[in-house]
């Protein structure tokens, strides 16, 4: 068990506001349900036809369930999109922080898809929620068709020195001269496009989100080689986390059925337009009916 991921109970009213905004931009009914895990009750947001394909979606960290389905849009009149809010990352997840070590997530998110009935589904994460989405894969393979994965952590690392020049001092003078100017110094080096409610919101999260500074471990090649099913890995080439050319290239070499793209001009976190929208949606919707 650990701390809650908000500072004080004025922090988690903030953010819990900023999950009904990222919500209330999601396309058609979204619904919220509470399934028993381990690490105790679990939120899930499911938007989509109950008689569409369920696809698993995994967000990143620091953000939540409906963050992520916000920008998944367009996939919603195809798939029906299961989204958990991932603990130790949201405040609408398990209020602990799971040791990176092991396959406690894998475990957790196992548990999410008993709970909700699923047997074997389309998983897709999104960088923390890629190292989550690949942990699983690996832990039980028979419970995954087709992985996808988006910009992930766990596979290749950037330079340290470059996350500390362009990020840590950054953070450092934002936290300490809270401004416009400051906050765009802080993101540039992560956004591909400037979008006022995800800057709002990522620029609050700094004062109501206390840090967790573990970095998930890269994979073995024997943890990657145990992804027996299709795996589609999408980089982003200007990513300082995680080098798109880099993790493409990894994912290629070592599993067994995989394919990737690294998308030009794109850093770590993807463009929130409409077109990229449409166009990541029908990247993943042919990955996932082939």
């Amino acid at each position: 068990m650990g701390k809650t991921v908000w500072r004080d109970e004025a922090a988690r009213g903030r953010l819990e506001a900023w999950y009904t905004r990222f919500r209330d931009r999601v396309s058609g009914p979204v619904e919220g349900r509470e399934v028993p895990t381990r690490h105790g009750p679990s939120h899930v947001l499911i938007a989509g036809s109950a008689d569409a394909p369920p696809v698993v979606c995994l967000h990143a960290m620091r953000t939540g369930a409906a963050h992520l389905l916000s920008e998944l849009g367009p996939l919603v009149d195809r798939f029906r999109l299961v989204a958990p809010d991932l603990p130790g990352h949201s405040v609408r997840g398990p209020q602990v922080r799971l040791s990176l070590k092991d396959d406690a997530y894998a475990r957790w998110l196992l548990d999410v898809l008993d709970g909700l009935g699923l047997g074997t589904v389309d998983l897709f994460g999104v960088s923390f929620g890629g190292f989550v989405a690949r942990l699983t894969a690996a832990t039980a393979p028979d419970r995954v068709r087709r992985l996808a994965l988006l910009v992930p952590a766990g596979i290749a690392n950037g330079s340290h020195w470059k996350g500390l020049t362009k990020m840590a001092l950054p953070l450092l003078r934002y936290k300490v001269w809270r401004s416009e100017r400051n906050l765009r110094r802080l993101l540039d080096p992560l956004i591909t496009t400037w979008d006022a409610d995800w800057t709002g919101f990522m620029g609050e999260s700094v004062r109501d989100m206390p840090f967790d500074l573990r970095i998930p471990p890269l994979a073995s090649d024997e943890d990657l080689r145990k992804l027996t099913m299709p795996v589609m890995v999408l980089g982003a080439a200007d990513d300082i986390s995680f080098p798109g050319d880099a993790v493409v290239r990894r994912v290629k070499a070592v599993v067994p059925h995989a394919d990737g793209e690294v998308i030009a001009g794109c850093k770590h976190c993807p463009p929130t337009t409409p077109e990229f929208r449409d166009w990541l949606a029908g990247r993943l919707a042919a990955f996932l009916i082939g």
